[in-house]
């Protein structure tokens, strides 16, 4: 099954702000996307994570083969098999088969600029010399990693079949000739409200749809009280990006002195900044007992991975070297 805890209504089914976003995921990408209808429950965040994604990945004239290598770089170190699997085969897409093979099994590339590309992808912890679509792409996936981890099966295909080589190479082809049309910048900019971008993203649209995001998901927070947001940004700060070895045990530690109220909730904010894919049933029938609806796990997940995101974001502006 694609998605883990709930399953969204159908694309079909569309009305309003989440059917504009889907016009443009069919024109703009490859079409309502499993990641996407996860957050149609909350169609702000929704338009804002696919402004950001579009924004920063696909428009413009940034090298799309350097935004790719982030985007499957990145997602291999946040362990998000489903987002590597996809960019590894728009990769083959890209006509680069040998380069996505190499991102793929966790190695080095050839050619120096993807090399230094891929590992500062990987690290996120210092300003790159790059165009702000590339921070952008780097941004965009380390919250969508996380959303994609917790909400979605790890498997793009039945029995994990992408991770065939021979699978993502037909992918690819399949994929070719829509990924290289070129995207004018700024479309997804016309689906969310504008807020004022951040640092490294100078004038591009990709700025504008970060700070819209993280306005967005932040908003998330409301369904904890102060100590437990104080709980998950702190933790997010010092722990900087550590996957644990047993995230069950390290998040109830976490939680353990928090208002009874505030521990499901807390623990799954936590989870979701730092191992998404540890998500239980569990954790979510618990919440689900005072919070039932759907909107209100993805609040609280999208809290959880903006908050690991923006992290990083702080990292990676001059301002705070």
């Amino acid at each position: 099954m694609t998605y883990r805890f709930f399953t969204p209504a159908p694309a079909r089914a569309a009305t309003g702000l989440v059917a504009e976003v889907y016009r443009q995921l069919r024109e703009d990408f490859l079409g309502p996307m499993p990641t996407f209808q996860a957050l149609s429950p909350m169609p702000e965040l929704l338009a804002a994570t696919w402004a950001l994604m579009r924004e920063a990945l696909l428009a413009g004239d940034t090298d799309r083969v350097d935004r790719e290598v982030v985007a499957a770089s990145v997602s291999r170190a946040n362990r998000c098999r489903f987002c590597l699997d996809a960019h590894v085969t728009m990769l083959h897409a890209l006509g680069e088969p040998g380069l996505a093979e190499v991102i793929a099994a966790g190695g080095t590339p050839a050619e120096p600029r993807h090399a230094e590309l891929a590992r500062w992808a990987a690290a996120g912890r210092r300003p790159g010399p790059y165009r702000p679509e590339i921070t952008g792409t780097l941004l965009a996936f380390h919250f969508i990693n996380r959303i994609v981890s917790a909400l979605l099966a790890p498997d793009l295909l039945p029995g994990g079949l992408q991770r065939f080589p021979a699978v993502r190479s037909a992918g690819g082809r399949l994929y070719a000739r829509a990924v290289r049309e070129p995207r004018p910048p700024g479309r997804g900019l016309r689906l969310i409200a504008a807020a004022p971008p951040p640092a490294w993203a100078g004038d591009s649209p990709a700025g504008v749809a970060y700070a819209s995001l993280r306005n967005a998901a932040c908003r998330g927070g409301e369904l904890l009280s102060e100590l437990g947001r104080e709980t998950v940004t702190g933790t997010v700060g010092w722990e900087n990006g550590q996957h644990p070895e047993r995230p069950a045990e390290w998040a109830a530690d976490l939680v353990r002195d928090l208002p009874p109220a505030d521990r499901v909730g807390a623990r799954i904010a936590l989870l979701a900044a730092f191992a998404p894919a540890s998500i239980t049933r569990g954790d979510v029938g618990l919440w689900r007992l005072s919070r039932p609806a759907d909107a209100d796990l993805v609040r609280l997940v999208a809290y959880g991975a903006i908050t690991a995101t923006d992290h990083v974001a702080r990292a990676l502006d001059p301002a705070h070297h």
